[in-house]
């Protein structure tokens, strides 16, 4: 069976586009795959998916997670050149590591948001689509994807809010948002 790598985006306003991703992540794991996940934005938090993947790790290393960006509550004035900077880090990671050809599927989670926000340019996310192999699957999280990366993407997911706990001012859920 030929692999085809494919560009796959979880955008919209509503939750679980990280979750459908680890759930590839998961899959893929599953078949043997090697899976890399950056995760823009979120910083140095404590989710629940860091412990799970250690833990898969430790079973067959075909699965690793990292962390970059300054975390969303980093947005007060002064922080954006830091958030550049890192996003421009991670992104420049990215392309090492698709450069290298070791990952089967790579997922830039929350990579939307850093891109939206003007941390990483048009250029790059070209660049990002040139240096990946033809069998690397490449997954791209976050609200307000772009329309140039919807254009280039194989398959696009929009999660649509309906209705979320924080509406009834309900905090964040150990196991459910991290």
């Amino acid at each position: 069976m030929e692999n085809k790598g494919l560009i796959i985006v979880h955008t919209g306003d509503g939750k679980g586009k990280t979750t459908a991703a680890l759930g590839m992540a998961m899959r893929a794991w599953g078949n043997r795959m090697r899976v890399l996940i950056l995760q823009f934005i979120k910083g140095s938090w404590v989710y629940g998916e860091l412990e799970a993947i250690k833990t898969l790790s430790a079973v067959n290393d075909c699965i690793e997670i990292r962390q970059g960006g300054l975390g969303f509550s980093q947005r007060d004035a002064g922080a954006e050149e830091k958030h550049r900077r890192a996003a421009a880090e991670l992104l420049r990671m990215a392309m090492e590591e698709l450069q290298s050809n070791a990952w089967d599927m790579v997922i830039l989670d929350e990579f939307n948001y850093a891109y939206s926000f003007g941390f990483i340019a048009v250029e790059d996310l070209e660049k990002l689509f040139s240096v990946r192999p033809a069998g690397t699957h490449l997954v791209f999280t976050g609200r307000n994807a772009s329309q140039e990366l919807i254009d280039r993407a194989d398959l696009v997911t929009e999660m649509r809010l309906i209705k979320h706990p924080f509406q009834k001012g309900i905090k964040a859920q150990k196991g459910i948002e991290f």
